[in-house]
């Protein structure tokens, strides 16, 4: 696998898709969770909302597969790109800090997620301080 300088991960609870690319060029893994992702259950007068805690050794799969980027942009629908933001804050906080960005994506296929990912880098780095 080569180590390109940009990555980019989608994920939900279940399942990850992480990219490290270049503009020619994208390594794929996908990472999934072990852990059994029971229905919301709610009950009246209970603390919580039902959800299940997310899964620690997921997080750290994805946080592998992103060891080696430089920029990682974060995208997935409803909250889990926010917990993995938070995940990677709270524990691996270096690379916490090569997050450039975190939006929302329905289900997007590889390439229109990878097209993305390169638009959205093209422009990221032209608003970054040049190095020279």
């Amino acid at each position: 696998m080569t180590n390109h300088y940009h990555a980019v991960v989608w994920l939900d609870h279940r399942e990850a898709h992480v990219f490290s690319f270049n503009a020619e060029d994208a390594d794929k893994q996908v990472v999934r969770s072990h852990a059994l992702q029971p229905h919301l259950h709610r009950k009246a007068n209970s603390i919580g909302d039902g959800r299940a805690a997310p899964d620690p050794a997921y997080l750290d799969g994805i946080a592998e597969a992103l060891q080696q980027a430089q920029a990682i942009l974060i995208t997935g629908p409803a909250g889990a790109k926010t917990e993995l933001k938070r995940h990677l804050e709270a524990h691996r906080p270096a690379l916490a800090k090569k997050i450039v960005g975190v939006e929302a994506a329905d289900h997007p296929t590889d390439g229109a997620l990878l097209d993305h990912a390169r638009r959205y880098f093209l422009a990221a780095d032209r608003m970054r301080p040049q190095r020279g």
